[in-house]
């Protein structure tokens, strides 16, 4: 196995506004900067379900495109497509007290990048726009990469801004007009450590203002400020035993709403003829929001509604929303993908991912919420040509 294969493993997670297509497909390593020499075409397809306590709360479908074409030797555009039809109701607050309303709506993605390359470096600028019936997003993205002389170290550095619209006067009219904008910067350096190992750190500051409250939720007022800290590390190593790898990370997540977050991950990259296995596990842990108010429930378990909101009264933020509760999460993954010919792949990839307030890290977390499930399924197929 050479060492580019080894070490040209590793994904970029940390996605700047406008640069969506990097983080399905495009390999960052620490090896030379050149520009493709082959047209790349993936299409995947996805569907995800999700529900918790017996009810089965939403399902989306979302094919996938993407495509990354060379032009000339110092140039490429790349560019990417999906489309989201989700179906089902909409988000209890908290577990026991629905208000839950069926819905159905249809998102809209896609993005351009262009790209060239230097000796030794590449610079990227790119486009985002997506559409929904009531949120509207647009985005730029510019990056900027090089390595080293000997090729084993490599910086980045990007700047990402997205602005975004917000506007449900056709159904609940509770936000109108609404806008929110982010603005994303990004440094981070790839490290070949030895011909087995390749280490990663990047860090994410992300500045948002404006409209943040989610205008389907009742008794949701959230501060029109988010700004947010993340650090990413990673290490990828080549176990020459079993011609596999080990992929591992590390993200801590910080922001202003007093939420504070911890993942770890971890793949094992074993090749077997033309087909390669990819089992993985993901812990999540968070903190809840400073304006998260707790389900308080009686002597028999049942949720209080009266005593809940009773200290909401004096907050002037609060939110239900379970998604800014305290709670941790297992996600357990299996891929696995067939060479079909060297320049043609496909694979299939099935998550499961189960929340509870008590896989929170360090304790229990936030009471009243009902245990959260959902899986994740996806057939891609990528051709090279």
């Amino acid at each position: 196995m050479s060492q580019q294969h080894a070490t040209g493993i590793l994904l970029a997670s940390l996605v700047l506004p406008g640069l969506v297509a990097l983080a399905g497909f495009a390999p960052l390593s620490a090896v030379a900067e050149n520009a493709p020499e082959k047209t790349t075409i993936a299409i995947k397809y996805g569907i995800y379900d999700d529900g918790q306590a017996g009810w089965d709360r939403v399902s989306v479908k979302a094919p996938h495109v993407y495509v990354q074409a060379p032009i000339g030797s110092e140039w490429a555009l790349e560019g990417s497509w999906v489309g989201d039809s989700v179906s089902g109701a909409s988000p209890r607050w908290h577990s026991q007290k629905s208000g839950a309303s069926r819905m159905s709506d249809y998102r809209s993605a896609s993005d351009l990048k262009v790209t060239r390359y230097f000796p030794r470096a590449a610079v990227s600028a790119s486009v985002a726009y997506s559409d929904e019936h009531d949120y509207t997003s647009t985005a730029i993205g510019l990056d900027a990469r090089w390595s080293s002389e000997d090729n084993n170290r490599t910086w980045t550095v990007g700047y990402g801004t997205s602005n975004d619209s917000i506007d449900n006067s056709l159904t609940l009219g509770t936000a109108i007009d609404k806008h929110k904008r982010t603005h994303e910067y990004m440094a981070g350096v790839t490290q070949v450590l030895t011909p087995t190992d390749i280490a990663q750190l990047n860090l994410t500051r992300s500045v948002g203002s404006g409209y943040f409250t989610d205008p389907y939720k009742l008794f949701d007022q959230r501060p029109e400020q988010r700004n947010t800290w993340i650090a990413l590390a990673r290490w990828n190593h080549y176990v020459e035993r079993f011609d596999a790898a080990i992929h591992s990370s590390y993200r801590y997540y910080s922001d202003t709403f007093g939420v504070n977050s911890h993942t770890f991950g971890v793949e094992w990259v074993q090749p077997i003829g033309k087909w390669t296995f990819t089992p993985g596990v993901r812990y999540y842990s968070q903190s809840a929001a400073n304006f998260y108010f707790d389900a308080v429930l009686d002597a028999q378990g049942q949720y209080d509604l009266g005593a809940t909101l009773a200290p909401t009264g004096n907050m002037t933020y609060k939110s239900a929303d379970q998604r800014l509760s305290a709670f941790g999460a297992v996600t357990l993954s299996i891929k696995a993908s067939y060479a079909v010919t060297p320049n043609t792949v496909v694979d299939v990839k099935f998550e499961n991912y189960r929340q509870t307030s008590g896989l929170h890290l360090g304790g229990s977390g936030s009471p009243g919420l009902d245990t959260f499930n959902a899986n994740f399924t996806q057939v891609g197929l990528t051709h090279r040509f």
